[in-house]
């Protein structure tokens, strides 16, 4: 079965968890006192979501998301994990945060930063190659304005036109686009009571299809699990497995749409798609839901593909660090790229890498370029110890992405002059330096794909 590439778009937020064990109460106010609390950080909303598909899927995973302009994004991208792929926009001043005090597990209150709505102002261009090539993609709608933008539901809708879309719909969200696949609201956001009977809650399911012209809905019913209809008539009710004890379900609804994009990226019909994600939310639940899922994440390095200025070389630049740039296409990674970005990195202290799209590849190699697409490379140069922050950038120069970044230091191989470099000017009227490195001798990607074409018989370019 063919790995799929699949889309998160929503909201992220920063989920932090203060937690401690209480012995004793204020003695001025009836209240606990939490001794030697610990901070944990997670993925929520869309970034969990985002996480989540890919644990289902094994695939790889975008995340177009609103990133803000602080710690925070840096945080929420460190969190994230290498299968998801970032790719921020930068159009809030905070990162939606929502920090919980726990004593022993238990939540004690809630802080929110950040979390107003923001209707971003992007350009339809960037979320449609964000979008470009993937098999499905899930709306994670947190209500915090991405889905209310024009230029995202233009694109929304142009990709539900031959892409799955599923859409895990907010109160104070946009409504889905026409052409939705499947909308997964839940019992309130559907408007139904928790005692309503089956017929009635398909025949709003049934209701809510045609007003969102989305070919189904399916309204979760947490325990008693679900009810789907599609617009022609069909339908069905799905139930969930008993899940012992109370439980957390903080995320089930993500782990349901999350399983739903699964399936139906793979072509399965929507009953089955309800069936899977009805199953994946009850062993989320049981499993000890969202902090028990970034438990398990934790350690696995972080999101090695980040596309857009990301927030991790700002948080750099605010701690005084050098920052060193470099950038190519990086189509079959060898020996020579490897001694090219050590060396760069010794350099300065936070390493970024520019890495060419594959649209831009193609206008600068040719239309049989590139051998690997663009977020499998990027992955690759990322897993490198000595690469901080990798960018993908579409245009034929990085003097765009080279403006935002604003490095101290650019690194190109000695093959180049530096005086000759359209994006040197860039660089130093930002008050940095050019510099070339020389490259091991013998060694080129164009050099190793004409190898491989004439030792296995593959087609010549």
């Amino acid at each position: 079965m063919s790995a799929l590439r699949l889309a998160v778009l929503g909201d992220s937020i920063l989920d932090i968890d203060l937690g401690g064990e209480s012995r004793r109460q204020c003695p001025d106010v009836p209240a606990p006192v939490l001794d030697e609390p610990v901070r944990r950080l997670r993925p929520g909303g869309a970034g969990l979501a985002a996480g989540l598909v890919h644990e289902y899927s094994g695939g790889e995973v975008v995340l177009v998301t609103a990133a803000g302009r602080d710690e925070g994004a840096v945080e929420l991208a460190r969190s994230l994990g290498p299968g998801v792929v970032l790719d921020g926009l930068p159009v809030r001043t905070r990162t939606p945060t929502k920090i919980r005090v726990q004593d022993r597990g238990t939540t004690l209150a809630r802080l929110d930063e950040g979390c107003e709505q923001v209707v971003p102002d992007v350009s339809a261009e960037e979320v449609r190659r964000a979008l470009r090539g993937v098999d499905a993609v899930l709306v994670s709608d947190y209500g915090l304005g991405l889905t209310h933008s024009r230029s995202v539901r233009a694109v929304l809708a142009e990709t539900a036109v031959h892409t799955p879309v599923v859409w895990d719909p907010h109160p104070r969200g946009a409504p889905p686009v026409p052409g939705t696949h499947l909308v997964t609201p839940n019992a309130a956001e559907s408007m139904v009571g928790a005692a309503t009977d089956t017929a009635h809650t398909f025949r709003r399911a049934r209701g809510l299809a045609d007003r969102w012209r989305a070919d189904a809905v399916t309204v979760t019913l947490g325990d008693r699990g679900g009810i789907w209809a599609d617009r022609s008539g069909n339908g069905g009710e799905v139930r969930a497995e008993p899940v012992p004890g109370p439980g957390d379900t903080c995320g089930a609804g993500d782990a349901f749409a999350a399983a739903c994009t699964v399936l139906l990226a793979r072509r399965f019909v929507v009953e089955c798609a309800v069936e899977a994600g009805t199953c994946a939310a009850g062993r989320f639940v049981a499993s000890g839901a969202a902090a028990a899922f970034a438990e398990a994440q934790r350690g696995r390095g972080p999101a090695v593909g980040v596309l857009n200025p990301p927030p991790a070389v700002e948080g750099a630049r605010r701690e005084g660090k050098r920052i060193v740039a470099t950038g190519g296409c990086f189509d079959l990674l060898h020996a020579g790229h490897v001694d090219l970005l050590r060396r760069a990195r010794s350099l300065g202290d936070h390493l970024v890498v520019l890495v060419n799209d594959d649209s831009s590849v193609r206008g600068l190699k040719g239309e049989e370029r590139p051998v690997v697409p663009e977020h499998d490379r990027a992955r690759l140069v990322g897993a490198l110890s000595c690469v901080d922050t990798v960018v993908l950038f579409g245009d034929s120069t990085p003097m765009s992405m080279l403006r935002q970044i604003r490095p101290d230091v650019w690194i190109k191989g000695s093959d180049h002059d530096a005086d000759d470099l359209p994006e040197a000017s860039v660089v130093r009227a930002a008050g940095g330096e050019v510099v070339t490195l020389p490259l091991l001798p013998g060694r080129s990607t164009t050099g190793l794909i004409d190898r491989l074409r004439g030792q296995d018989g593959l087609p010549a370019t």
